[in-house]
């Protein structure tokens, strides 16, 4: 969930929580790209491309299936230009944000993620978070993902 185009926000470390090696295993799909990746990526997401904090991800012309796990102090950009690509699968938070009711009523699947899922810290070694999260798919292909993945009741 590393990158940036925050105006004039500052990036915040807090931000470094990677998803689990898992989670892909599960899924089993190859993504295009993962739009806010880790400088040197991280080594187990199944991305061809991986736009980082220098590269700006939201700058970036996103193409094909795209994996999303924002920073979660700032994801409303991200989650409406991942609405706009319209492919691919978003780890986001629950959240009273503005954006949340209009990606669950757009998304071609929603799965809730365990309770106890942990997440890899880029320092800190890995570790839950204190708000719950979802899988938000766009696209046929993506939502079947979701489905067979048995993660948990998809909606």
């Amino acid at each position: 969930m590393t990158a940036k185009s925050r105006s004039s926000k500052e990036y915040k470390p807090k931000d470094d929580y990677y998803t689990p090696k898992w989670l892909f295993e599960t899924l089993g799909l190859e993504f295009d790209v993962d739009v806010c990746a880790p400088e040197a990526g991280v080594p187990w997401l199944p991305a061809k491309t991986h736009y980082h904090l220098a590269i700006d991800g939201l700058a970036q012309e996103w193409k094909g299936r795209v994996w999303m796990n924002p920073p979660y102090s700032l994801p409303t950009p991200w989650v409406e230009k991942f609405m706009n690509h319209d492919n691919g699968i978003a780890l986001l938070p629950f959240s009273k944000a503005r954006w949340f009711i209009n990606i669950w009523n757009h998304a071609d699947a929603v799965v809730p993620m365990p309770q106890n899922m942990k997440f890899e810290h880029r320092d800190e070694g890995t570790m839950g978070i204190f708000m719950p999260v979802a899988l938000f798919a766009f696209g046929q292909d993506n939502a079947e993902a979701l489905r067979n993945s048995e993660i948990n009741r998809v909606r």
